[in-house]
């Protein structure tokens, strides 16, 4: 109920303060589990990007948060977790994957916390972890600009344009002859490919190189970089029209 009353005031403030701009919206498919992936320059970036979704959100945000008096219980009634920054944490992972697998939209960062505007960190595992178990639809987000309106350190957030950028579902097909985690770790890749390849094309920001696929990446997605390991199967696209099985 908070959620839904709070959507549309999130959004206008949005909007004025910071021009919210969401472009191919129409990537977020309008049913069915959906993995949204995005980078993370700002605190704002979990509110701007659920309120330029059409559906709902349900996103992890980092533990501390939720031990602050009265906004930690607003929080989680605007559909957040917490989740642990140090390590993995099973118990946020398992709470997303309930949510993907009851057909929601769940919103991560890969990255694991906060970094520069305009890059792309290496990703953690447990992204491709939940990919690959739910089976959902992973969309990649590029956040440009909340890095600047409000970045780590600052107490007030300024003005600055600010977009959201979504590009086309991946879907990452699990497969119970081949390791667990070798799945994952490709999804990983994968995911991070797709974007670091958004990030490149949205806009002229430079991408870290840290985080920029190596040949042997572009070539076969993934791969724990051995000579036998297979690229994991996945489709690109909606209906898979850009991918492969």
């Amino acid at each position: 109920m908070l959620y839904a009353v709070l959507k549309p005031l999130v959004l206008l403030v949005m909007r004025l303060l910071f021009r919210l701009e969401a472009r191919n919206r129409h990537h977020v498919p309008e049913r069915g589990p959906v993995l949204l992936v995005a980078n993370h320059a700002s605190v704002l970036d979990p509110p701007l990007v659920g309120s330029v979704v059409r559906r709902p959100v349900s996103f992890l945000a980092k533990a501390e948060l939720f031990r602050i008096p009265v906004f930690g219980a607003v929080l989680r009634r605007l559909n957040a977790r917490p989740v642990r920054r140090e390590g993995a944490d099973a118990g946020a992972l398992r709470e997303a994957l309930r949510t993907l697998r009851d057909g929601r939209v769940v919103l991560v960062f890969p990255e694991g916390t906060r970094g520069e505007e305009g890059t792309v960190r290496p990703f953690k595992t447990g992204a491709g972890m939940l990919a690959v178990l739910s089976e959902a639809e992973v969309v990649p987000v590029v956040i440009r600009g909340s890095g600047r309106a409000w970045p780590r350190g600052r107490a007030f957030p300024r003005p600055a344009k600010v977009t959201a950028t979504f590009g086309p579902p991946l879907r990452f097909t699990r497969r119970d002859d081949e390791d667990r985690k070798d799945q994952y770790e490709r999804a990983t890749q994968a995911m991070m490919q797709a974007l670091t390849r958004l990030m490149e094309t949205s806009g002229p920001v430079p991408v870290s190189a840290a985080a920029r696929p190596t040949g042997q990446e572009l070539e076969a997605v993934g791969g724990a970089g051995t000579d036998d390991a297979r690229p994991l199967q996945f489709t690109y696209g909606r209906k898979g029209q850009h991918g492969q099985r």
